[in-house]
């Protein structure tokens, strides 16, 4: 049987959400049916090494000459020249980082059934601008794809009530989850951090960034919560562009003893591990990966309600409006009673579903 061509762009194999996705769908494709071709604008990044040895890498890295005209060129010229090459070589293509421009366009010569992933909610990160948030997505030709993903049904609504064209051809599909590989590192022993087993212990992990995560709604339930006598720990696992500004509030406050800084760790899950609960504050997300993880690893959910919280409220945790005072009562409904987890993640039936949707892609249906 003749391999199916597929092709996958992205920016880089940094760490990041994006980045983990994509190698989690490339070690669940079938090699014996595929031949892959992924497309980085930067070839590097320390998930370069798990890419499947099948995949064959290649870089487009556009100049950054300091000449305008002169850059402009140059990459002009190398864009029709790639694409040219790629011209309908493929049976599916994908542009798998939605801000990667050149990916988009790559993607799209290289097969007439090409997909545009989006792992955010364009609408919100754009600041509920529509005018804004359609000129970017113009940018990447979306109007030209066959089909549009969305990670949740959040982000599908939102998007496309604000780009009305795009309706018809956008799906929601979720990523991959890696559950062999979450429950090893689990094991993994720590030294810079021991728990008080007589003290509830929250953990947060993801970026310092407040337009997103918004954490300082938990520092400052956290002050009113110890004012009123309750007695926690919590660990935020991260760093990002406001690190500062939530340590200093941390100080301000006095509440050293109560949040520590852990700093950004290739393997969090030891922590997920010793945790109550996991905690998120955030304004909007695409589809977070800290809730599979906690879901896998039987962990409760505190969250505001971002992206589908709809089909997880009740079941694998407790969700909330997204403002402080939300946020306090959810830590303090917690810290009262408690939340079980009644029906344990099915993983195996959670993948198994994603990877039927990504085979229909595949087969243009």
């Amino acid at each position: 049987m003749k391999k199916k061509k597929l092709l996958f762009t992205a920016y880089s194999l940094e760490i990041g959400g994006i980045e983990t996705a994509l190698v989690n769908l490339l070690n669940r494709l079938d090699y014996d049916k595929y031949e892959v071709t992924l497309i980085l604008e930067k070839k590097e990044g320390i998930f370069l090494d798990k890419i499947p040895k099948n995949v064959e890498v290649l870089e487009y890295r556009i100049s950054n000459n300091k000449f305008t005209l002169f850059r402009k060129i140059k990459n002009r010229l190398k864009l029709i020249s790639w694409k040219n090459k790629l011209k309908n070589k493929y049976d599916f293509s994908c542009s798998f980082a939605t801000y990667s421009i050149p990916g988009a366009h790559l993607a799209l010569a290289a097969s007439e059934n090409s997909t545009l992933w989006m792992h955010g909610n364009y609408y919100i990160l754009y600041n509920y601008d529509e005018k804004d948030m359609r000129k970017f997505l113009d940018t990447v030709s979306i109007k030209k794809f066959k089909r549009v993903v969305f990670v949740s049904e959040e982000n599908k609504r939102d998007v496309t009530e604000h780009y009305q064209e795009i309706k018809d051809k956008a799906i929601v599909c979720n990523n991959f989850i890696n559950s062999d590989e979450i429950l090893e590192k689990v094991k993994e022993e720590i030294d810079d951090f021991k728990k008080d087993k007589k003290m509830p212990l929250f953990v947060n992990v993801g970026r310092h960034d407040e337009y997103q995560k918004r954490l300082t709604r938990v520092i400052e339930s956290s002050k009113k919560l110890i004012e009123e006598g309750y007695k926690f720990k919590i660990l935020f696992i991260g760093d990002g562009p406001d690190y500062f500004n939530y340590s200093s509030l941390v100080k301000k406050y006095k509440l050293d003893d109560v949040i520590e800084f852990l700093g950004r760790k290739s393997n969090p899950f030891p922590y997920y591990k010793m945790a109550d609960a996991v905690i998120l504050s955030s304004e909007y997300e695409g589809y977070p990966v800290v809730f599979l993880e906690a879901m896998l690893l039987n962990k409760p959910i505190l969250s505001t309600k971002v992206s589908d919280w709809e089909d997880l409220d009740g079941k694998y945790g407790m969700f909330c409006d997204r403002n402080e005072e939300s946020v306090y009562q959810n830590m303090k409904k917690y810290l009262d009673k408690g939340f079980e987890i009644k029906d344990k993640f099915d993983c195996e039936k959670y993948n198994e579903e994603i990877y039927e949707k990504i085979e229909k892609m595949i087969n243009k249906k």
